[in-house]
């Protein structure tokens, strides 16, 4: 398993949003590079700088980023790329959130549709933020993915987003409502959609198909797994650094000037065992300069019996797990 990025931009910021926008910006995505956004092509070369300034000087930060963060991942993620395209790029918000409707029955959702100021075009981006976790194939098929929730998954939310929401703004509906609203039919659909890939830990599965190989990475494991490697007499598993980490906290590399502790571990990890809910793991190392602890892995430790119920693959005609739009559920 390769590290992550080098994290030591990310964590010189202080301040939770600032440093949420900065992993933003940065975030390798889980699109193929032919059709994936790419804001760092567009970012003013002192957008570092500004984002130092937001972070020392809090009253300087724009009104979205003062905003306390909300439970829900995809609410908070929007936000943070309202505030890229807005105060980083210095692009003009036209529609957001906007949906498309026909005798009033609702197609869709235009996330934002924005002009680009930088050669006037008018654009319709979709947005999301993902972690997935593979899920080993039987019999020689491909491993699926899957989010935590086991609610949606990789494949069928990219496809979903390149042959349905990306295609929003081009149907006689949305034209139509770009008429009544006096404005320019988008000329360019981008989508943008970073995350994690979660790998098994004990078995091997390989890389999806079409996925950057830069994509950011953790492991998962079964809580059961973890107990047992925790007390193997040869090379136990250690846990002692680990921190479980709550949204909106999911977004970009954590850091702490406190040694980890071990009793919030235990009590995230009797949450897997009592609610059968997953939880999300920063296992942390001590930086020699400065002694602050920084995230150098993820975890993801899962309950018996995930994915439930048992996966259908994909050439079987339907699925359980229907796609849940942008974002995590909260």
């Amino acid at each position: 398993m390769r590290p992550n990025a080098d994290t030591e931009t990310l964590a010189r910021f202080e301040s939770p949003a600032v440093r949420h926008l900065a992993w933003l910006c940065q975030a390798p995505q889980l699109l193929h590079p032919a059709i994936g956004f790419s804001p760092m092509r567009w970012l003013p070369g002192d957008y570092i700088e500004r984002l130092q300034h937001w972070d020392t000087h809090p009253g300087a930060m724009p009104d979205r980023l003062r905003e306390p963060a909300e439970r829900r991942l995809g609410h908070y993620f929007e936000r943070l790329y309202e505030v890229l395209l807005v105060d980083l790029l210095g692009w003009e918000v036209l529609l957001k959130n906007q949906p498309v409707r026909r005798q009033g029955i609702t197609l869709g959702e235009l996330d934002f549709v924005v002009r680009n100021t930088a050669n006037d075009e008018i654009e319709h981006h979709e947005i999301a933020v993902k972690f997935y976790l593979g899920y080993p194939g039987d019999n020689g098929s491909p491993a699926l993915w899957y989010g935590p929730n086991a609610s949606d998954r990789l494949d069928l939310k990219t496809r979903h987003l390149v042959e349905h929401q990306s295609l929003m703004a081009q149907r006689p509906e949305a034209r139509s409502m770009f008429e009544s609203l006096g404005l320019g039919r988008p000329t360019r659909q981008r989508m943008f959609m970073p995350g994690y890939l979660f790998y098994p830990q004990a078995v091997c599965v390989p890389e999806p198909e079409h996925v950057p190989d830069d994509h950011l990475r953790g492991r998962w494991i079964y809580l059961e797994t973890l107990q047992q490697a925790r007390q193997a007499p040869s090379g136990p598993m250690d846990t002692k650094h680990w921190v479980p980490l709550n949204k909106p906290h999911w977004l970009g590399p954590w850091h702490q000037p406190a040694e980890p502790d071990p009793v919030a571990t235990e009590t995230a990890l009797d949450q897997v065992r009592s609610a059968g809910v997953p939880r999300l793991f920063a296992e942390l190392a001590q930086c020699e300069a400065g002694g602050a602890w920084h995230e150098q892995a993820r975890w993801f430790v899962m309950p018996p019996g995930w994915p439930v119920p048992p996966p259908i693959r994909p050439d079987s005609g339907h699925t359980p797990y229907p796609d849940t739009g942008p974002g995590l559920p909260g």
